[in-house]
Parts: C-alpha cells; sequence; structure tokens
C-alpha cells in the first residue's frame, strides 16, 4: 500500500476537518498517511518517492495560507525536482470573491508541482463554499477516484 502524506493549509479549520476524514478513509484503504499541520520543506522531500495529497483553504486575495505558506516558498525557491512524487489537491475556496481569486492557493501548489515534475493522481478538486456547505461530502467522490489510482 502507498505512504501518502497529507499537508493541510488551513485558516479557520476547515481544510484541517477534511484533512482529518482523508486521513482516516487512507488509513481505512491500508494505506500509510501522515497528516502535516505545520509542514516544513524536509516533511515534503521525505514523500518525494512517494504520494502527497495538498488539501488548502485560501485566503485574502487567493493566497496560501500561513501555516503553508514558508514550505510553499521553500518549494518555489529550491526548486526540487520531484518525477517520482505523485500528488493530488484538495482546494477550497469562495467563488463569490471571484475568479482570479477563487481557490488560489491550491492552483498556485498544482501548478508549482507540476513545475517540480510531480504527477497528478487525480485533477485538481475545487469545492466551492457557496455551492457545498459540507467540504468532505463535496470531496468524498474525488477521494474515492484517488484510491483506485494509488497502489
Amino acid at each position: 500500500m502507498a505512504k501518502i502524506g497529507v499537508f493541510v493549509g488551513s485558516v479557520f479549520g476547515g481544510a484541517e476537518d477534511v484533512a482529518q476524514d482523508v486521513i482516516t478513509q487512507l488509513s481505512s484503504n491500508g494505506h500509510t498517511a501522515q497528516l502535516y499541520l505545520d509542514p516544513q520543506l524536509d516533511d515534503f522531500l521525505a514523500y518525494q518517492n512517494d504520494t502527497i495529497v495538498v488539501i488548502t483553504s485560501t485566503t485574502g486575495q487567493g493566497e496560501v495560507p500561513d501555516n503553508l505558506l514558508p514550505l510553499y516558498v521553500a518549494l518555489n525557491d529550491q526548486f526540487p525536482l520531484m518525477p517520482k512524487l505523485s500528488y493530488g489537491v484538495i482546494s477550497m475556496g469562495d467563488s463569490s470573491y471571484g475568479e482570479d481569486r477563487y481557490c488560489g492557493a491550491g492552483r498556485q501548489f498544482d501548478e508549482m508541482l507540476q513545475q517540480l515534475q510531480a504527477k497528478p493522481v487525480a485533477e485538481r478538486l475545487d469545492i466551492d463554499a457557496c455551492v457545498s456547505f459540507d467540504a468532505l461530502e463535496a470531496a468524498l467522490p474525488w477521494l474515492s477516484r484517488f484510491l483506485k489510482q494509488i497502489v
């Protein structure tokens, strides 16, 4: 089964709640899953031959939350190519803030991971708070498809 790191960017706890449930689902499917609420570059690099999931809300003008920002900056600065890394991104946002800001943090992470040559397991999931009151309910179908793709 897969070794999966779940890296969370959360402001008010919504992304963290989704991540806790994702960890439960991954573990109940036989995978080894670790949650990172204050992720560091070394934590992330430990998975460069495995699988990661980034679950993040979006702040302000489409920015990465403060707890995930140091990792994002470190990856961007050091730019470690990771062609063996498989990944998925669950991005949470509010479309009423405008298309350029909506799910901006997840979009930024997805784009950077692609530039680092990581391979997406599934297309990024954008969860709109204007449409989905329960983010976990919106994430479960995506997670089901994700689980079918990982070994």
